[in-house]
C-alpha cells in the first residue's frame, strides 16, 4: 500500500456509505492523531486501539477500531471526506493561506511542525504545514 492514509479514508468513506456500526484500520500514530480530530469535530462517535489476530499462529496487528456516527434518522454525520496531499502531489499552506473547507462548515485537517491539528488550530496558532485531507 503506497499512501495509508487514503486507504483510512477509503474505510472510513465504505463504512459510513454501507451503514457499518465501526471499522477496523491498521494503526499507525498519524492515522490515530487523525481519528482523535475526528472524534473531538464530532464527525465520529470514538476510537479505540484493539489487537486481532488474522490467523491463527500469527502475531497479532494492532488496528484502530472507530465508531461511526450517525444522526438522529440514520443520516451521515461525514457528508464527504476526500485525501488532498498525496505521496505524488505534496500540498502544503502556509500560515496565512490554511484554506477553509465549505466556507468554514467542514474541517481541514493540517500535519505541522507542532504536531496534527485542524485548520482553525492552525490559524490561531499562525503556523502552516501539509493538508492531508478535508472532512464535510
Amino acid at each position: 500500500m503506497t499512501d495509508p492514509i487514503a486507504d483510512m479514508l477509503t474505510r472510513i468513506r465504505n463504512g459510513t456509505a454501507a451503514h457499518r456500526r465501526r471499522v477496523d484500520i491498521p494503526a499507525s500514530r498519524l492515522k490515530t492523531e487523525i481519528a482523535r480530530i475526528l472524534q473531538s469535530e464530532g464527525y465520529i462517535q470514538s476510537f479505540r486501539m484493539v489487537d486481532v489476530v488474522v490467523e491463527r499462529g500469527q502475531q497479532a496487528r494492532s488496528m484502530i477500531r472507530i465508531q461511526l456516527k450517525y444522526g438522529s434518522r440514520g443520516e451521515n454525520v461525514i457528508s464527504g471526506i476526500q485525501r488532498v496531499s498525496r505521496p505524488g502531489r505534496r500540498v502544503y499552506c502556509g500560515r496565512d493561506n490554511v484554506p477553509p473547507v465549505l466556507a468554514g462548515l467542514g474541517t481541514a485537517i493540517l500535519t505541522t511542525s507542532r504536531g496534527v491539528m485542524t485548520g482553525r488550530e492552525a490559524l490561531k496558532m499562525g503556523v502552516g504545514g501539509e493538508v492531508l485531507c478535508n472532512v464535510w
